[in-house]
């Protein structure tokens, strides 16, 4: 007798099933937190591949033939301006500054005789003794002689010059690099001694875009902005000195596209070096960017997507173009409106068609989260 009460009761409940199915898919609907973009002010840096020069740093070469005699200083050491660094052998040109000097004194002495007689002829014409011709061969004879005079004191200038050559100061303060040729190496005119550098401050020059240098000449528009910039060592650590851009070149490179920046940097402890390399990391602030989270993105060949839920609470995959990438964050170009709702979390769940459940949630209170990870 209950059996057909057991069939019944079966049949009913079957049929309060299909007679709801829309609640029946409600209920089944998974919960997903879907955000909107927000639009915020931020800054961003971009960091450049750089090349580092001292401010000073100069080839020290011989000026005269000779040896080395002696070497004052070594390789790293720190040096000051006017300190003797190189001595080359000196007997040939004081000899030569010896000769100019005897045949200088020589000249002179010729040309006080001729001055002597000079007056003298004078003298002579005044009376009517002998013609005007001969004053003017007299005067002739010691405008020659003190043409001799101005030529020997050139060639003693220039003897003293030679011998001063054969000592070679530092022109500046600054740091001894390698030093190639050794005592009693025989020298030429213009043999590489060393080179010296000042590295109290340093040069770092680095390339820019064509896009790039616009975007930072419009943002050096802003009078709080000085042009500031940091550096970036190889080893990863920052400089502890912050820099400026000083200058930018006046063209652009037609095979690159780019154009030349110089920066310089302070370097009290000597810690950059001439020739040694970095990165220059330039801030930039970006206005009323519209941004949203990295991971709610998703990449499909050379192009980037995100699931947004659409009013009947369906999802749809979208693409959007980013103008640029942050750290956890895109700031975006197009594709995305303020309005849309975004799947914040669980992407690897979608299908586009799927019906969920969107539970909103306020980007504002998960923004500082994601920029503390």
């Amino acid at each position: 007798m209950r059996k057909p009460f057991v069939c019944y009761t079966i049949v009913g409940l079957c049929i309060m099933a299909c007679s709801n199915p829309q609640q029946n898919a409600q209920n089944t609907q998974e919960k997903y937190p879907v955000i909107k973009p927000i639009t915020i002010d931020t800054v961003y840096h971009t960091d450049y591949v750089s090349d580092i020069n001292s401010v000073k740093n100069v080839e020290i070469r011989a000026r005269v033939k000779g040896y080395i005699e002696s070497i004052h200083v070594d390789e790293g050491k720190t040096v000051k301006k006017g300190q003797v660094l190189f001595r080359i052998s000196n007997q040939e040109y004081k000899g030569d500054l010896l000769r100019a000097t005897a045949v200088l004194k020589s000249a002179i002495a010729e040309a006080k005789t001729a001055e002597l007689d000079l007056q003298n002829v004078k003298k002579l014409v005044d009376k009517n003794v002998v013609s005007k011709t001969e004053y003017d061969m007299a005067k002739a004879k010691l405008d020659a002689l003190k043409a001799r005079i101005e030529e020997a004191e050139s060639q003693e200038q220039s003897a003293h010059l030679k011998l001063s050559f054969s000592e070679i100061k530092a022109p500046f303060d600054g740091i001894i690099n390698r030093i190639p040729n050794k005592i009693g190496s025989l020298i030429d005119e213009g043999t590489l001694l060393t080179t010296i550098s000042d590295n109290q401050e340093v040069y770092a020059y680095f390339n820019v875009s064509e896009k790039e240098y616009l975007e930072f000449a419009a943002n050096n528009k802003q009078p709080d902005n000085k042009n500031q910039v940091s550096l970036i060592l190889a080893n990863s650590e920052e400089h502890p000195y912050k820099g400026y851009v000083e200058t930018i070149e006046g063209e652009f490179d037609n095979a690159t596209g780019s154009i030349a920046f110089r920066a310089r940097f302070p370097n009290p402890e000597r810690i950059l070096k001439h020739g040694s390399s970095g990165k220059v990391r330039v801030l930039r602030k970006v206005k009323n960017a519209l941004v949203i989270p990295q991971k709610s993105t998703f990449e499909i060949q050379d192009k980037i997507y995100v699931y947004v839920v659409d009013n009947q609470n369906k999802v749809q995959m979208r693409s959007f173009v980013p103008k640029l990438r942050m750290p956890h964050l895109y700031v975006l170009e197009s594709g995305i409106n303020p309005d849309d709702k975004i799947i914040y979390e669980g992407i690897q769940d979608m299908r586009v068609g799927m019906e969920v459940k969107p539970e909103m949630q306020l980007f504002e209170k998960i923004l500082p989260q994601l920029t503390q990870q």
